[in-house]
């Protein structure tokens, strides 16, 4: 065990390049080796234990042990272990999940799901289906996209073409033509200096269709947001957001697609966001907490307005020309098929809820004992402390406190996310009561630490 631990951390990124790190500053401050983890809580490769209070990447809503998903896995693995989806075959897994998701999804007008590896994946596929609908209808001109600043939408060159951070886009630019952002209903910061959240969901709506209009509206493909914004500092929306969204979007004739890729089955406290807020989105990105993070896989859902255009369609254009390798993998989807009555019996959404009032309360209380708090946000388990250096002008904190407060926090045993001046945290959808007091416990160290 020795020789494996000191390999590990004699070798720990200096052969990997990590995701949304610099690959210098990895080999100067390695990332901590998780080598194991059990319900909610990580053990490293010194043997320290830790709660995850970021859920994986969002995803492991179930936490690590959840044994029928794993024996799922094993089982599918033993039978079938992979064959495709592509025209002329399909496996029994890919065609059970196919019906339970349209069960599920059917509050949300969701009737049909194209399978995908992962979020990434879900998006590139809405943005495609989206430009294909309006070319069926015979709208070729309608191939613009518009979403919102602060939104995240992965890694694909369409997603990024969205995405609403320039730390996530400048590298890579020039990006897909036709994508416009708007302006996030964040009462924190906003450019027009609102405070009031239904206020400036209205003057956010509006710029929403000042924007279409500018662009024409028969030039527009769709508007994509997350029903509560997740890596771009957790932002829930003023309720009467998207349902004001959803209005303006039928009224020109945009697709509205909602990536739930964070908020579906059940961390905002609802089982998806789009319902949490009422509305019926026209296309459904999802990944993550599909497989609770046990395999790759994710599913654009299909509105049945949007289905029935396809499924009507006999000419060539109406034929799906994308795909992946891994679209509906089997196993993928048996671990799916095992997550989700999992989800539903635990009734995750609840706990979620009640967890994430929790949360809200302890940030504030926090709030009131260290400056470096600049703004407490969250819904259901979606939690983030902005920290600043001084609240009167809202100057965001630096790098180097951040990573202060990280380091205390995983001392302390908890394992949280630093994003630019930004605490997040998306802990199982499992936790108690007394693991949301460890948590705040954590934070609290790490912002004495940070505070020092």
């Amino acid at each position: 065990m020795d020789g494996d631990s000191n390999f590990l951390k004699e070798n720990n990124a200096r052969h990997t390049w990590h995701p949304m790190a610099h690959p210098a500053e990895m080999r100067n401050n390695p990332p901590k080796v998780i080598t194991g983890a059990e319900g909610v809580t990580l053990t490293d490769v010194d043997g320290h234990r830790v709660i995850d209070a970021v859920g994986g990447l969002w995803n492991v809503n179930l936490g690590y042990s959840v044994e029928p998903i794993k024996r799922a896995i094993t089982e599918q693995l033993d039978q079938l272990a992979y064959y495709s989806t592509f025209r002329g075959t399909t496996t029994g897994p890919t065609i059970e999940l196919s019906y339970v998701l349209q069960e599920w999804f059917a509050p949300d007008g969701m009737t049909r799901s194209f399978f995908t590896s992962g979020g990434s994946d879900s998006v590139e596929t809405a943005l495609r289906l989206a430009r294909q609908y309006h070319k069926i209808r015979g709208d070729k001109d309608r191939y613009k996209f518009i979403s919102l600043k602060k939104g995240y939408h992965g890694t694909h060159f369409g997603g990024a073409s969205v995405n609403g951070n320039a730390n996530f886009r400048r590298q890579y630019e020039p990006l897909l033509q036709g994508c416009f952002q708007i302006t996030a209903p964040l009462t924190y910061r906003n450019p027009f200096g609102e405070s009031d959240p239904q206020r400036l969901a209205q003057l956010c709506a509006a710029t929403l269709e000042d924007e279409i209009l500018f662009q024409g509206p028969d030039t527009v493909a769709a508007f994509i947001m997350e029903p509560v914004l997740g890596a771009g500092g957790v932002i829930p929306p003023h309720e009467s957001f998207m349902p004001m969204v959803r209005e303006i979007c039928d009224r020109h004739g945009v697709l509205l697609i909602a990536d739930e890729v964070i908020t579906a089955f059940g961390r905002t406290g609802a089982w998806t966001g789009s319902r949490l807020w009422g509305v019926q989105p026209d296309l459904m990105c999802t990944a993550k907490a599909i497989t609770n993070g046990y395999f790759p896989f994710g599913a654009v859902m299909i509105g049945g307005a949007v289905a029935e255009v396809f499924e009507n369609d006999t000419s060539p254009i109406g034929m799906i020309g994308h795909g992946y390798t891994y679209s509906g993998h089997p196993v993928g989807a048996a671990a799916a098929l095992a997550c989700l009555p999992e989800i539903a019996r635990l009734n995750v959404a609840e706990n979620a809820a009640a967890r994430g009032q929790e949360l809200l309360a302890g940030g504030h209380a926090l709030a009131k004992k260290y400056d470096l708090i600049g703004d407490v946000r969250g819904q259901g388990l979606m939690f983030c402390l902005e920290l600043v250096s001084d609240r009167a002008t809202k100057q965001s904190a630096d790098k180097a406190t951040m990573q202060t407060l990280f380091e205390a926090a995983y001392e302390a045993g908890v394992m949280v996310r630093v994003s630019g001046p930004n605490v997040i945290l998306s802990p199982s959808l499992v936790i108690t009561a007394d693991d949301t007091r460890k948590i705040l416990d954590g934070v609290e160290a790490g912002l004495k630490a940070a505070s020092a």
